[in-house]
């Protein structure tokens, strides 16, 4: 086998737009199938030119001919159709978060591991060349001894939307939503785990999710990191690493598919300011990592316990939120 053949489980957005097209463009990945319980499969078979379609997941997760499944279905619904692909025998790449609590993610690794399957959560932007040239600039003392990482993540919603962003019950609320990808791209550059979270966050007073949240997480090497996140502000999505020397700021740090793949770096230290652009197309990269682990059946690079690690920050934070 050279190339893993996927089934979708769902019609989503970020699936037709952004993950199928990347499927595409990986040279170890195909989409064979796609499935929607809404009655929406057929026509979106059609107009991407997948082969097959089916009216329910677990039709999908029945055919012999996938080996993997995509799963971008909303945060409540990822650990049950996760478990189940599990038990059906397929990998699976499911969308950020994994799930909603750390004992979801612990139940959801104990399935993959007794059905001898692989999972990766799709965290796609860490496959982006641009952060391992941030990291390198840090390891050779570029900015001196890092103090302070700086993230936000923010986008204008339409908070009236009835947007699965803005429904308790299905994962909704701006920390699950990027949040995630902050507390992630601080644990990333660290290569640490924080030893105390704090966040604040302003509570839609109808719906009861998070819109607009803050935190600080601190790091037993003694380096801060704050983040702010947000659905009522303009569109930003960036990080900042302070050292004793000098500073990064990576201007597309999470979307720079926006950019063309583009990733900009702006780079303040003893020497003055310059400016590094680092190429990437990280949803592919994500795809081929995936595909790649798979047909080797190795684990990726971000397994499990990583979405654990990850995972128990996030709960931290929203406890802090809510508290």
């Amino acid at each position: 086998m050279t190339k893993v053949r996927f089934g979708v489980l769902s019609t989503a957005k970020i699936a037709r737009n952004t993950v199928i097209p990347a499927m595409e463009r990986a040279h170890n990945a195909e989409v064979v199938a796609v499935a929607s319980e809404s009655g929406k499969a057929k026509d979106f078979a059609v107009d991407l030119g997948i082969p097959k379609h089916y009216e329910s997941y677990t039709d999908l997760l029945n055919d012999p001919e996938i080996d993997a499944v995509y799963i971008p279905l909303p945060n409540q619904l990822h650990k049950q159709w996760a478990i189940e692909a599990a038990k059906h025998g397929k990998h699976v790449l499911c969308e950020k978060p994994a799930a909603l609590t750390s004992q979801d993610v612990e139940e959801m690794a104990a399935a993959f591991k007794e059905n001898n399957v692989i999972f990766m959560e799709a965290f796609m932007y860490q496959f982006h060349p641009q952060h391992n040239r941030v990291k390198e600039m840090i390891a050779t003392g570029e900015i001196g001894d890092v103090k302070l990482i700086r993230s936000t993540f923010s986008f204008l919603h339409d908070l009236n939307s009835g947007s699965i962003k803005m429904q308790k019950d299905l994962g909704g609320g701006v920390l699950y939503d990027v949040g995630c990808y902050c507390i992630h791209a601080s644990r990333l550059i660290t290569g640490e785990e924080p030893v105390e979270v704090k966040a604040a966050a302003n509570i839609h007073p109808a719906h009861d999710v998070d819109i607009t949240a803050a935190g600080t997480l601190k790091f037993e090497s003694g380096v801060i990191a704050n983040f702010d996140v947000s659905f009522e502000q303009s569109f930003k999505e960036q990080y900042e690493v302070v050292g004793t020397k000098g500073s990064i700021v990576v201007k597309h740090a999470f979307r720079p598919d926006n950019e063309g793949g583009n990733g900009v770096l702006v780079v303040n230290n003893e020497g003055g300011q310059r400016e590094e652009t680092v190429q990437g197309d990280q949803y592919k990269l994500q795809v081929e990592h995936f595909a790649e682990s798979v047909l080797s059946n190795k684990q990726p690079m971000y397994n499990l316990d990583e979405t654990l690690k990850n995972m128990r920050v996030i709960e931290q934070a929203l406890a802090s939120a809510r508290n």
